[in-house]
């Protein structure tokens, strides 16, 4: 490897670093924003779940054959004749979506990690091969996310804690009520989070588990889930001298540790998501600069898995305070029976969607899932102008980094 191989790997490897930071910084932050901002967690003890199971979620359950492109937005074949344009282009995409994604951070904005990246790609692409080597029906596609996404994740989401305040938090006992539900409720959530982690989800251990053997076992677990949450409940004494309103705390301690439990998943399905793509990039280049090729998929080793999560995680911890304000106290208020309703949504919108194809962003699923929770108490639950800023940000995303990544490749042409 000569030495401009060598300085354009340094490069390469800071750029993907710097990224995976804003990851952890924007993505990770929202995702733990509800536990935080309905104090079911502490910011630093969501930075020890998150760094915990963003790195098992990676290395359990992530895609080791990342794309090095990027989503099917451009065919990197067309480089062939040019190896070095798509090092620059993924370069200047790494570094254009990292400045986004910072920008939006400092500004406290929840936006998309994988529209940024998208719109950085386009943008390369654009100046380095023409309008015509982008995939614009994935592009369709993405756009069509920003409205789906959120309004899935807000009706679950809405639907659940309608049940929740109805059943239990109004109801005239809300412990017995909480005792007679949660079992239930438990039953679903180990279901739903066993069933998107078993089936089709280990793709590293090759399980290759069918339909039927993934619902026997998710069946299994969502039963001991049930069974378990009735022991710990019938320990849980109930002050009948107490006015049903006061005993709403104690309800609120109970759904708190199950929302750890949902804030846990939220970061082991970040991790298998997200972190490989965040290091798909810089995959990419490692691969073209060593063997001069371009291929359209490239091999994910696990301390490249681990750098990237050590960005991410650092992010979170230096930079993350800002987003998780935002989601988790700015919107509306959060308790954690809300923040609880907030992440069950989210994950069951997750699951349904990426089975389906769908195409969802896990951000947009999350601020719209907390607005459904907020919707469920009355429009006056929400701030509106948050909402605005946010949908806003939304909008910007794609064409922000589509401009920032064409102007860094247009001036990383003048340079080499």
């Amino acid at each position: 490897m000569i030495s401009g191989d060598l300085l354009i790997l340094g490069a390469a490897s800071i750029v993907g670093f710097y990224m995976a930071y804003n990851i952890g910084a924007n993505d990770v932050a929202n995702a733990m924003g509800t536990s935080v901002g309905s104090h079911s967690l502490s910011f630093r003890q969501a930075i020890i779940i998150a760094a915990i199971f963003e790195f098992s979620g990676a290395i359990l359950a992530g895609n080791h054959v990342a794309s090095t492109i990027g989503k099917g937005i451009i065919n990197p074949i067309i480089f062939s004749s040019n190896p070095n344009d798509y090092i620059y282009g993924m370069l200047s995409s790494l570094l254009a979506a990292g400045i986004w994604l910072n920008f939006a951070t400092k500004l406290g904005w929840p936006v998309s990690t994988t529209h940024s990246i998208v719109g950085a790609v386009v943008g390369f692409g654009i100046i380095a091969r023409g309008v015509h080597s982008i995939h614009w029906n994935v592009i369709i596609h993405i756009v069509a996310s920003w409205i789906i996404s959120p309004v899935f994740g807000g009706i679950i989401s809405y639907i659940i804690f309608s049940f929740i305040l109805k059943k239990i938090l109004r109801s005239v006992e809300p412990v017995l009520a909480t005792k007679s539900y949660m079992p239930i409720i438990s039953f679903y959530l180990a279901f739903l989070l066993s069933m998107s982690i078993v089936y089709k989800g280990l793709k590293n251990l090759h399980l290759n588990l069918s339909i039927y053997n993934s619902l026997a076992i998710s069946l299994t677990l969502g039963l001991v889930a049930f069974v378990l949450s009735r022991i710990y409940l019938s320990k849980v004494k109930v002050d009948k001298t107490a006015k049903p309103w006061r005993r709403l705390p104690a309800v609120e301690r109970i759904f708190r540790y199950f929302q750890i439990v949902t804030a846990s998943y939220m970061a082991f399905a970040h991790g298998a998501n997200d972190v490989a793509n965040a290091v798909g990039p810089l995959v990419g280049m490692i691969t073209v600069i060593q063997s001069h090729n371009i291929s359209s998929t490239a091999p994910v080793s696990w301390w490249i898995l681990a750098f990237g999560g050590s960005g991410i995680v650092i992010g979170l911890a230096t930079l993350g305070y800002k987003v998780i304000i935002t989601v988790g106290r700015k919107l509306t208020d959060l308790t954690p029976s809300r923040g609880f309703s907030a992440e069950i949504g989210a994950a069951t919108t997750i699951l349904i969607a990426s089975k389906l194809g769908l195409p969802i962003s896990t951000t947009h699923v999350l601020v719209g899932s907390i607005i459904g929770v907020g919707m469920a108490r009355g429009l006056g639950a929400i701030r509106l102008s948050v909402m605005k800023d946010i949908v806003y940000a939304w909008f910007l995303t794609l064409p922000a980094a589509m401009i920032l990544s064409a102007i860094i490749y247009y001036l990383i042409g003048f340079i080499r």
